[in-house]
């Protein structure tokens, strides 16, 4: 079971929202979380989220320690809505594009979200904004690129 702190100090299980059969996003796991997302089949862990957004979230290089010590890659690409979509969206699109099992993350899965839909190109843009849309992302950050 993969299960995400809350404020309260307890923990829920992680609402994850499976973008493709490869792709998937949620809110920010705890670190006790990670070796359950390789169990998961996962192979690839991206995090979206900036280290200091809250106090209480584990740094990236924690979750890197975690993520590699359970044989999986770690991928840091930490943006805010005042940076996305980021500084390389296309080396971004090749690791969601990459064949493995990806997990990206953020404080809430929405930021990722996004970056997968701003990756995508054209009719596939569109088909991917569908997709997210239909699974209940707001896709406000993607839509400022337009």
């Amino acid at each position: 079971m993969v299960t995400n702190g809350n404020k309260n100090g307890g923990y829920t299980l992680l609402q994850m929202i499976n973008l493709t059969d490869l792709l998937s996003v949620s809110a920010q796991p705890a670190l006790s979380d990670i070796a359950a997302l390789a169990t998961q089949g996962f192979t690839v862990v991206v995090c979206n989220r900036p280290d200091g957004e809250t106090e209480d979230q584990p740094t990236m290089e924690q979750m890197k320690q975690e993520t590699e010590a359970a044989g999986m890659r770690f991928v840091g690409y930490p943006v805010t809505p005042s940076t996305f979509p980021g500084d390389d969206l296309e080396g971004l699109g090749n690791t969601f594009d990459s064949g493995e099992k990806v997990f990206a993350y953020c404080r809430t899965g929405t930021r990722s979200a996004n970056l997968w839909v701003a990756t995508r190109s054209g009719t596939d843009r569109d088909l991917a904004a569908e997709t997210a849309r239909s699974l209940g992302v707001d896709l406000t950050l993607v839509g400022r690129l337009s």
